[in-house]
């Protein structure tokens, strides 16, 4: 794990230089380009949603798009809220499901008290691959129920999470074998009663 230096910022303006056409992923209306479970996942008020306040869910859930992407700057806004249990949810990247489960497996950037901002391997190696300076998190968050900015950009074996503006990770993946392609999804934890709601997800594709 690295943090921002003088190369990072260089590496900041090689993503920005190459970006290709904005595109929003979520029409505001529909599910559609996105398959999940519809008793779990639900469009309100231009927003996608999981969870209520009042009970928990049994097991992870993920919303997954339906289509694959490698290089990209992707960008999202998120809000967790939550009553007691775990209060936990992230967004999948260079993603695949898992077969016969509700769970998804690859890279994921984390939300949640004590996992703001941490690049996650979901359902595959199960352990955080990079964690942010807790000074960092604490200047980034904003409180529980506001909304905050992800964005999670990648290329090649480069990986780069800032949350409101403010970089956690800068991260080089160091395994062979560790697939660079596949799709994006929402997660909400099992195991509390959550809350969670997404908007104005838009990708930009890197050659």
């Amino acid at each position: 794990m690295k943090f921002p230096s003088s190369s990072f910022v260089i590496a900041l303006m090689t993503f920005s230089a190459f970006a290709g056409p904005q595109k929003a992923l979520f029409d505001g209306k529909s599910l559609q380009g996105w398959e999940g479970d519809p008793k779990v996942w639900r469009v309100d008020n231009g927003m996608l949603v999981a969870g209520n306040l009042e009970s928990s869910l049994p097991q992870n859930e993920f919303l997954a798009t339906t289509t694959s992407f490698h290089n990209f700057i992707l960008k999202a806004k998120f809000r967790l809220e939550g009553t007691e249990g775990f209060v936990n949810s992230g967004i999948q990247f260079r993603s695949e499901r898992v077969p016969k489960s509700s769970e998804m497996t690859g890279y994921q950037a984390d939300i949640g008290e004590g996992w703001y901002g941490c690049l996650y391997d979901e359902s595959r190696r199960n352990k955080v691959m990079a964690r942010p300076p807790a000074e960092s998190v604490k200047k980034a968050v904003k409180p529980a129920g506001t909304w905050n900015d992800y964005e999670i950009r990648c290329q090649g074996t480069h990986i780069v999470l800032i949350l409101n503006g403010i970089v956690m990770v800068d991260y080089a993946e160091e395994e062979s074998g560790i697939p660079q392609t596949g799709k994006l999804g929402l997660q909400i934890h099992g195991g509390g009663k959550t809350h969670v709601s997404f908007k104005d997800i838009i990708i930009e594709e890197l050659p």
